[in-house]
């Protein structure tokens, strides 16, 4: 793996010694959100997570080479690109081959930070069942990643733009283990009331790390899904923004956009409508669970 991966000093050191990290995606800084708020908002989540007592570990793909722990100026230099790949695994060796910039999903992180052995990864919402998927299949990557890699991953739920609960049947039938934090209720990403019920609660980071160190111990592979609700304040009216997701599909199928950018335009779709209300609850969602994952990070780091 030397030879294709580029890991920063600090998190190296860190994953030799036992130190908590948390690793981040790059595809919202690519895709998730405009330049430079997308910088911003990448950097502010590392400021976060060092507060915490962790290290962060921005994981992305630039000039050939995979990154673990992005420098400042290397996550500008994807921010501020045009030419940037959406990946997830199948991507991962042409974009290396070719020297391209790409950004991770869920699963492209999960995968790379299963390899390094970084057991924590903080996002803002995993990727799930699309709406329309009985006609095209459409199913994230990210669900069978989770399925696989050993890895705890804090999200606020799947996407609403999403069929949270055909996405809830697939993670189950894929066992993965899904722990709500706080709450017994499925979070919608942008709200917190889905409706469905998580058979499974917990409440301190500590209770957490012991499933993993337990889970792992076992050598029962896959990762452990962490959904943890955004703080009310920052909850949009959950009809309203219903109604707007409705509106953005609605436009998406008329236009034809399909396969790996359908999860972008919605998202900068939403964001015109709401006149970037959308936008600011993504970017406090994310500050949340990145405090939450440092937290277990940290509480996980005493078991090795």
């Amino acid at each position: 793996m030397q030879a294709y991966i580029d890991i920063h000093p600090k998190v190296l050191q860190g994953i030799r010694t036992g130190k908590p990290i948390v690793a981040l995606e790059s595809t919202i800084i690519a895709f998730g959100m405009p330049y430079p708020k997308n910088v911003e908002t990448a950097l502010s989540v590392e400021k976060i997570i060092e507060h915490e007592g962790a290290i962060p570990a921005t994981i992305g793909i630039l000039n050939g080479r995979i990154k673990v722990g992005m420098k400042p100026d290397e996550i500008t230099q994807m921010a501020s690109s045009k030419q940037v790949i959406k990946v997830s695994k199948r991507d991962i060796a042409f974009c290396l081959s070719k020297k391209r910039i790409g950004a991770t999903t869920v699963s492209g992180t999960l995968l790379i930070a299963d390899m390094v052995g970084i057991k924590v990864f903080a996002t803002g919402g995993i990727g799930g069942v699309h709406k329309n998927a009985i006609k095209t299949f459409d199913i994230s990557r990210d669900l069978d990643e989770l399925s696989t890699s050993n890895c705890l991953v804090v999200s606020s739920g799947a996407k609403s733009i999403l069929d949270l609960e055909l996405t809830n049947e697939v993670l189950e039938t894929k066992g993965v283990d899904l722990i709500g934090y706080n709450t017994n209720e499925f979070p919608a990403f942008y709200h917190n009331h889905s409706g469905i019920h998580i058979p499974y609660m917990l409440d301190k980071p500590e209770e957490i790390a012991e499933m993993m160190h337990i889970k792992w111990s076992l050598g029962l592979r896959g990762s452990i899904l962490v959904v943890n609700p955004i703080p009310k304040i920052f909850e949009l009216d959950q009809a309203y923004i219903n109604q707007v997701i409705d509106t953005a599909i609605t436009k998406q199928e008329q236009l034809g956009i399909e396969g790996k950018m359908i999860t972008p335009y919605l998202l900068n779709e939403i964001e015109k409508i709401t006149e970037g209300k959308s936008l600011e609850t993504n970017i406090q969602l994310i500050y949340h669970n990145a405090k939450v994952a440092a937290n277990i990070a940290v509480a996980y780091s005493k078991f090795l």
